[in-house]
């Protein structure tokens, strides 16, 4: 299976040719925002399962306090 496609793809890289396609300078711009948004993406994402468990524990740990101390007044 990785033997055809290994020749699949030798077989493809060797008919390219030139583009001839001019690329201006607002691509450049698009590409930037593209990788800085999917970026920031996977930064929300490893934060929100990061800290959303942590806050819930948070929670828990100051509502047994303010039980333990209702208890002792």
């Amino acid at each position: 299976m990785l033997n055809i496609i290994l020749k699949t793809i030798f077989i493809f890289f060797s008919f390219v040719s030139a583009a001839y396609a001019y690329l201006g300078p607002g691509i450049a711009g698009g590409i930037l925002a593209a990788t800085l948004g999917i970026v920031i993406a996977i930064l929300a994402s490893i934060f929100a399962v990061i800290w959303f468990p942590l806050k819930r524990l948070f929670k828990r740990i100051k509502e047994k306090k303010i039980k333990k101390q209702e208890k002792f007044d």
